[in-house]
């Protein structure tokens, strides 16, 4: 019996349904899902495993022009997606035109790898309007594979994993087969309490945030954690502690609910603010946080 195996890269513009399709594939919550542009800033990686497969996906952050360093970073991880990929998915969504890098498109029409082009979020559209969208991007993309789906809805999901496993070339796994993903306990810790920041607070305090797990110790009944809450200014850390403490309690209660569903497990969540000042124009601190090589 042969094996197949490959990287497969998802990539496309801010918010256009990424991290679900992730999610959706992987069976797993690996990504930050949020209405929010700009939630995935690493690229992150989701392994499934068959018989005779193995299939890395790769969530990578939304293409943009970048403003300061951390958002160059990101467009880092975007560029290496294109290097090792062996099929790439390229994700739309209804009312898109065009990638907002026009080198990173010009990489896709000329790609001599597989491109699947995925229209999300078409069960917010009607079928005249989704028809053009096909017609278009078919031309735009003449050499890619066309599909509808809806990511959130897990529509046509099914139908884009299959044609996915037909596009892997023959290769012996990379990773080992019970393995889920490239990130270690404490990053997903990280994403969570982010993900919480993200959805509680507004306007730009969320992206002038970073996490760090400083201690993590499982018990057998119990994981005790203890995470740091990193921001730019002073201004910040009042507003994300909030009044009487209560906006970091929340955040707080929310994201140990989520991390015990994520490792089936008891949690003790203790969270503290800190000012780190400029982290994200700061080379040395993007290296910290692995934004940086």
């Amino acid at each position: 019996m042969t094996h197949k195996a490959g990287f497969v890269n998802i990539i496309g513009n801010p918010n256009v349904g990424k991290s679900t399709l992730m999610n959706a594939l992987v069976g797993e919550k690996l990504s930050i899902i949020t209405s929010k542009a700009q939630t995935t800033r690493h690229r992150i990686l989701g392994i499934v495993n068959g018989e005779d497969y193995q299939i890395v996906f790769s969530d990578t952050p939304g293409i943009i022009k970048p403003a300061y360093e951390l958002q160059d970073s990101m467009m880092d991880f975007v560029k290496s997606a294109f290097d090792d990929a062996d099929v790439l998915i390229y994700m739309v969504e209804i009312g898109e035109t065009e990638l907002k890098n026009k080198a990173f498109f010009n990489k896709i029409i000329n790609s001599k790898i597989p491109v699947i082009l995925l229209l999300n979020k078409i069960d917010l559209s009607s079928q005249e309007q989704v028809q053009e969208k096909i017609e278009y991007w078919r031309k735009k993309v003449p050499s890619s594979f066309v599909y509808v789906i809806s990511a959130l809805e897990r529509f046509n999901v099914e139908t884009v994993f299959y044609k996915i496993i037909e596009l892997l070339p023959d290769s012996p796994p990379f990773y080992p087969k019970d393995q889920l993903t490239d990130k270690p306990e404490r990053f997903f810790v990280n994403e969570t309490i982010r993900e919480q920041i993200l959805q509680q607070y507004k306007k730009e305090i969320p992206y002038a945030v970073e996490v760090e797990t400083e201690s993590f110790v499982e018990e057998e009944n119990i994981i005790k954690i203890r995470s740091v809450i990193m921001v730019e200014r002073e201004t910040q850390k009042g507003i994300i502690i909030g009044h009487r403490g209560n906006a970091i309690k929340r955040v707080g209660t929310e994201a140990r609910k989520s991390l015990q569903h994520f490792f089936d497990k008891k949690i003790f969540l203790d969270l503290y603010v800190k000012v780190n000042k400029n982290w994200r124009s700061n080379e040395n601190q993007l290296k910290r946080f692995g934004y940086k090589n």
